[in-house]
C-alpha cells in the first residue's frame, strides 16, 4: 500500500505528516511513500531530502490522493479534500470530530476509513501516538517566546551599574503539557512563575519545575484526572467564581499571562475577563493557546494580536506550533509513524485496522461507512495521581509566620525544660560521683548534647557522600578525645587515641569519596 501526504492548503500552515527520516521508517513496515511537490518546503524539508529517502514526488494534490491509500495530513480537511475520498483508503489528520459533523457525514458517505490523531486516548502505550500532548508542548514553549517578545523586558532579574531591574512574574492558567512547557520554560528565563490548574494533583509537577502552584481557599471534592483522560473537567459555579476571584487579585501583580485551559470536544472556558486585562500594568502581555476554541481571555482575538486601550497586549495565535515548523512536523510525523506501526503488526505494508484495540479503536472516528464518534472509554484508564483524602490546606504567608513562631517558642520552651532536668541530674550525680569520674561524664554530656545539636540541624539532604563536608562534625569527637588523651588513666587515653584515629578516618574518607564522585561529573 501507499501512503501519501498532501501539501496543507490552511494559510500560513508550514508543517508537514511526513519528513525523510519518518518516510525511511514507514519504507521498513513496508509501505510506498508519496509526497506532494513543494509539500515539506515551508518546514524545510526539500523535494530532493524526499527523493533521496525513496520518496515519489507527486506533482498535485489531487493526483496524490487518487494515488495513495493512506493519507497523512496535519489540518483537519476540508470539503474538497474529504469528497476525494473512497471507500478503500484511509485518512489520518487532525479531524475536529466533535465539532465537524458534516466532515464525518461526508467520510461515512465515502465508506473512508478516519483516524482522527487528537482522540489517540491518553494511556501509557499511545503516549508515542499523542500527537495533542507533541504540539501542546512546542505551544506551551513557542508561547513564552512570543510573549517575550512582545513584553520588550527582562525576564530575570538584574542587578546592574545602571540600576536594579526586576523579575517579570509569569502566571500560566492550566497545568496539561502546554502548561508544564510554558512553565518549564518561563523558569529557566529566571521569571518568577506561578501556576494553577482546576487539578491539585498537578501541584507537585508545577512545584517541582520552579513555579509556585496557586491555592485556592475553597473546599470541592478533587477529581480524578483519569475518568476525564487525564484532562481538566468542568467545574461547579462555586469554584468557579472562587477562581476568578482569585485570577482578580493577581491581575494587578503579573506581567505576563499564559492561559491553556481546554476541555475535550467544548469551548475554551472563559478565565480571564475583561475586568481583570483593565487591572493589569501596561505593558503586560496575554498569550491565549485556547484561541482556537474561542480562547480563555475574553477579549482575545483569534490569529491576531491586539493592544487594550490601557497597553496590555494579548496575542490569539492559533498557529505555535507551525512557528517552529521544522520541529513539530519532525514531531508530528513521529506520531503518524507510530500510528502506522501499531496499524502494521506484521510489517507487510498492509493495514489491519483492529476495532478491539484500545488506541486504534479510540482514534477512529469513521469506519467503514458508520460514524464511530464519540468512542467508547478505554479499558486502560489515563494514568493520575490519585488525590490525597486530607491534603494539607495551603497556609498563607502570614499563617506561615504564626506557626514557625509557635513552633519556635515550643521548641525554645523543650529546651530549657530538657536543661533544667539535665542540670539537676548532673548535679545528683556529682553529689555522690568521684571527682575523677565526673571529669569524663562531664565531657561526654556536652560532646552528646552538642553533637546532637549540631547533627539534628543539618537538613536530610546533606546526608550524602556528595556533601561530605559535614562530617567535620567528627571533629568534635576529636576535640573530645584530645581533651581525654592527658588523662593519667591508660584505659582512658587509649580509648580517647582510637577515638581520634576513626573520626579521622571518617572525616579524610569523606572528602576523598566526594572528590571521586565530583570527578564524575567532570568532562573530560
Amino acid at each position: 500500500m501507499k501512503i501519501g501526504t498532501p501539501k496543507e492548503i490552511y494559510e500560513g500552515e508550514a508543517r508537514v505528516a511526513m519528513t525523510p527520516d519518518s518516510a525511511r521508517q514507514l519504507q521498513k513496515l513496508g509501505y510506498e511513500c508519496a509526497i506532494e511537490s513543494g509539500a515539506g518546503v515551508a518546514a524545510g524539508f526539500s523535494d530532493a531530502a524526499y527523493e533521496q529517502a525513496g520518496v515519489e514526488i507527486v506533482k498535485t494534490a489531487a493526483a496524490l490522493w487518487k494515488t495513495a491509500d493512506i493519507i497523512a495530513k496535519v489540518r483537519q480537511p476540508v470539503e474538497t479534500e474529504l469528497k476525494r475520498l473512497t471507500k478503500d483508503k484511509t485518512l489520518i489528520s487532525f479531524f475536529n470530530p466533535g465539532g465537524n459533523e458534516e466532515g464525518l457525514e461526508l467520510a461515512k458517505s465515502k465508506g473512508a476509513n478516519v483516524i482522527a490523531m487528537e482522540m489517540v486516548p491518553r494511556i501509557s502505550r499511545a503516549q508515542k501516538m499523542d500527537a495533542l500532548s507533541s504540539m501542546a508542548n512546542i505551544a506551551g514553549y513557542r508561547a513564552v517566546i512570543e510573549a517575550g517578545n512582545n513584553f520588550g523586558r527582562f525576564f530575570t532579574g538584574q542587578v546592574t551599574a545602571a540600576g536594579k531591574v526586576p523579575p517579570a512574574k509569569v502566571l500560566v492558567v492550566g497545568a496539561g503539557v502546554a502548561g508544564l512547557a510554558a512553565i518549564g520554560t518561563s523558569t529557566s528565563l529566571g521569571a518568577i512563575t506561578y501556576a494553577f490548574d482546576v487539578r491539585p494533583e498537578v501541584a507537585e509537577q508545577v512545584e517541582s519545575m520552579g513555579a509556585q502552584f496557586v491555592y485556592l481557599d475553597f473546599e470541592e471534592e478533587q477529581q480524578d484526572g483519569s475518568a476525564t483522560g487525564g484532562y481538566a473537567s468542568v467545574s461547579s459555579p462555586e469554584f468557579r467564581e472562587a477562581q476568578l476571584a482569585k485570577f482578580r487579585e493577581l491581575a494587578p501583580e503579573v506581567d505576563i499571562v499564559i492561559t491553556t485551559a481546554l476541555i475535550p470536544n467544548r469551548e475554551a472556558p472563559e478565565l480571564w475577563t475583561e475586568d481583570m486585562v483593565a487591572a493589569m500594568k501596561p505593558g503586560s502581555v496575554i498569550v491565549d493557546l485556547a484561541a482556537e476554541k474561542g480562547g480563555n481571555c475574553k477579549l482575545t482575538v483569534p490569529d491576531e494580536k491586539i493592544v487594550t486601550d490601557n497597553g496590555v497586549t494579548i496575542v490569539g495565535y492559533t498557529d505555535f506550533p507551525s512557528r517552529m515548523a521544522a520541529q513539530a512536523s519532525t514531531l508530528y510525523a513521529t506520531n503518524i509513524r507510530h500510528m502506522m506501526t501499531d496499524l502494521t503488526p506484521e510489517k507487510d505494508g498492509q493495514i489491519n485496522h483492529n476495532m478491539d484495540d484500545d488506541v486504534i479503536r479510540g482514534a477512529t472516528v469513521a469506519f467503514e461507512g458508520a460514524i464511530t464518534f464519540p468512542p467508547p472509554p478505554p479499558k486502560v484508564a489515563a494514568i493520575a495521581a490519585k488525590p490525597k483524602k486530607d491534603a494539607p490546606k495551603e497556609l498563607t504567608p502570614e499563617e506561615k509566620k504564626a506557626k514557625e513562631a509557635a513552633d519556635f517558642k515550643q521548641q525554645t520552651k523543650t529546651q530549657v525544660t530538657l536543661l533544667v532536668i539535665g542540670a539537676v541530674l548532673l548535679l545528683g550525680v556529682g553529689l555522690v560521683a568521684p571527682a575523677s569520674f565526673m571529669q569524663h561524664f562531664i565531657v561526654f554530656v556536652l560532646s552528646v548534647f552538642i553533637g546532637f545539636q549540631v547533627i539534628w540541624n543539618v537538613s536530610h539532604s546533606l546526608h550524602t557522600p556528595l556533601m561530605a563536608v559535614t562530617n567535620a562534625i567528627s571533629s568534635i569527637i576529636i576535640l573530645g578525645a584530645l581533651l581525654q588523651i592527658g588523662s593519667g588513666s591508660a584505659l582512658v587515653v587509649v580509648l580517647a587515641a582510637l577515638s581520634v584515629f576513626m573520626a579521622g578516618i571518617n572525616i579524610f574518607g569523606g572528602f576523598l569519596v566526594t572528590r571521586r564522585m565530583l570527578a564524575m561529573f567532570q568532562k573530560s
